[in-house]
């Protein structure tokens, strides 16, 4: 029986969460390293990682900030990033292929959500292609609309959950 643990994340994880990042995000959706290793070093506390015996499968990683605007571009490397922000921005929500199908998202985003509300947030946001809107309504996450957001060239749709 595999040991499953979700811990927040340390700056020696960047090599694996980049890894699991390229594999699970095509092309320029994928984040960069230097990406991660500004949400690592920037925000901590909004960014956990899945590990199966002791090797990471997943992430979550984001930012807080005082206003939303998902189709902010330079959000993405924490431009506007406040950690005592009210609102939280889902930047990654990544499972290693290996593992996908296997209710992995579901342990990550309900321990997230848990720790976001312990934190005193009051909303998260998201954006997400159109095929995964019913995956996060699964979490309570509704439906705002199409976004203004071009990231990786594709089309996005935006999400928010009331905490």
């Amino acid at each position: 029986m595999s040991i499953l643990t979700i811990r927040n994340v340390q700056e020696t994880d960047l090599e694996r969460c980049f890894e699991i990042e390229t594999l699970a995000y095509a092309g320029e959706e994928a984040a960069t390293k230097e990406k991660i290793l500004t949400r690592i070093q920037g925000y901590p506390d909004g960014f956990i990682v899945l590990e199966n015996e002791d090797e990471i499968i997943g992430f979550i990683n984001s930012g807080a900030t005082h206003q939303v605007v998902l189709s902010d571009e330079e959000f993405k490397e924490l431009v506007g990033h406040d950690p005592k922000g009210d609102y939280i921005v889902i930047m990654s929500v990544v499972i290693h292929p290996d593992y996908q199908g296997q209710s992995m998202t579901t342990k990550l985003m309900s321990h997230f959500i848990k720790q976001m509300k312990a934190l005193g947030k009051k909303s998260i946001y998201l954006i997400c292609q159109s095929e995964l809107v019913d995956m996060y309504a699964k979490y309570r996450f509704i439906h705002i609309g199409e976004s203004d957001s071009v990231h990786g060239g594709l089309s996005w749709h935006e999400m928010s959950l009331v905490l």
